[in-house]
């Protein structure tokens, strides 16, 4: 092995050893510290590993006429869901009347 990797090689696992003695020491100050009020907990919003990637979201290749066609869709889809949605305020704000009776 060359020289200049083995170098290369024995400066990453130094400050590789560095930063998990960082860690320990933290770790060991938060394990003497017991005396300190604890918070209360907070949701998580979003816990990731320390080496995970966020999932990338694809780009679609669309038509211009398909992307088009689709933008229309949605359009007429969401039209329809405010229509359903101002029909089921302004109907009857009574109680339905029973089917019994």
């Amino acid at each position: 092995m060359k020289a200049k990797n083995l170098k290369k090689r024995i400066r990453r696992l130094e400050a590789r050893l560095q930063k998990g003695a960082k860690k320990l020491a933290r770790l060991k100050q938060k394990l003497e510290a017991p005396s300190q009020k604890k918070l209360p907990a907070k949701p998580a919003v979003a816990v990731t590993k320390p080496g995970a990637t966020p999932k990338v979201k694809r780009k679609l290749n669309l038509t211009p006429e398909r992307r088009a066609q689709l933008a229309e869709t949605m359009r007429a889809r969401w039209a329809a869901k405010r229509a359903a949605a101002a029909t089921a305020q302004s109907g009857p704000s009574g109680p339905e009347p029973s089917p019994q009776q």
